[in-house]
């Protein structure tokens, strides 16, 4: 009886834990998706181009996959971190590329294979769609995290200038 209720206390609380929590360490079923599987990259970045022109914007590509940790931790810090939201906001147009199972793998292919440096891999266009940058996140990390010092200082580095 007492392994029951243990269980079913261990279930709850990581129930109600708050998602981002779920997504480090919990298995994909508790985790939010953050690529959508089904999206043609091509369409995707078709599209944020025309907003980036419309911006004065650049866009900002982050090839990943559902099941790579670091992909969801540095779209929690791009989430969670005022500075870095705002900067993105009012700089980039950012596109979530899934690369999984080789999903859209020609535009890996036509950015020069970018995952090649593994994921989560950034690539920053212009809003013509000419490739500025190609970004190893590994080079942005910081222990079991990304630094926010050193993503805002890539996002500073590759923003448009005004």
């Amino acid at each position: 009886m007492k392994t029951v209720l243990s269980t079913i206390l261990v279930l709850c609380v990581l129930g109600s834990a708050s998602p981002a929590l779920r997504a480090e360490g919990a298995p994909k079923a508790a985790r939010a998706d953050i690529y959508n599987e089904s999206l043609d990259g091509s369409k995707q970045i078709a599209e944020a181009l025309e907003a980036a022109k419309r911006g004065n914007k650049h866009v900002l590509l982050q090839f990943g996959a559902n099941w790579c940790r670091w992909c969801h931790r540095l779209h929690k810090l791009f989430a969670s971190d005022k500075a870095i939201a705002e900067k993105l906001k009012n700089d980039y147009v950012v596109v979530l590329v899934d690369v999984n199972k080789e999903h859209n793998k020609d535009i890996d292919t036509k950015y020069g294979n970018p995952t090649r440096f593994g994921l989560p891999v950034i690539v920053v266009l212009d809003s013509s769609g000419k490739t500025l940058t190609t970004g190893d996140t590994g080079k942005l990390e910081e222990g079991d995290h990304h630094s926010p010092e050193k993503v805002m200082a890539f996002l500073e580095k590759w923003a448009p200038k005004r």
